[in-house]
């Protein structure tokens, strides 16, 4: 009966840090989408295809950072 309470314990436990950490996640994101835009914003034109190209990639790992945190 123990091992049962400890299972269903753990489960729980499991998905409410998986919640917490894809909030933690879903906040950062949006934090840093608030400052890029911004920089976007006053960047304009200026902006060079090897900056694009750099922001893609950092929005891309932050997905995948997502995706394998999920446990």
């Amino acid at each position: 009966m123990n091992q049962i309470i400890n299972m269903i314990i753990r489960q729980v436990m499991r998905q409410l840090i998986n919640r917490g950490v894809n909030a933690g996640f879903n906040q950062a994101s949006k934090l840093g989408k608030g400052k890029s835009a911004r920089a976007d914003a006053d960047a304009g034109p200026q902006m060079t295809g090897a900056e694009r190209r750099a922001q893609r990639q950092a929005r891309q790992s932050m997905k995948a950072m997502r995706r394998v945190s999920k446990f």
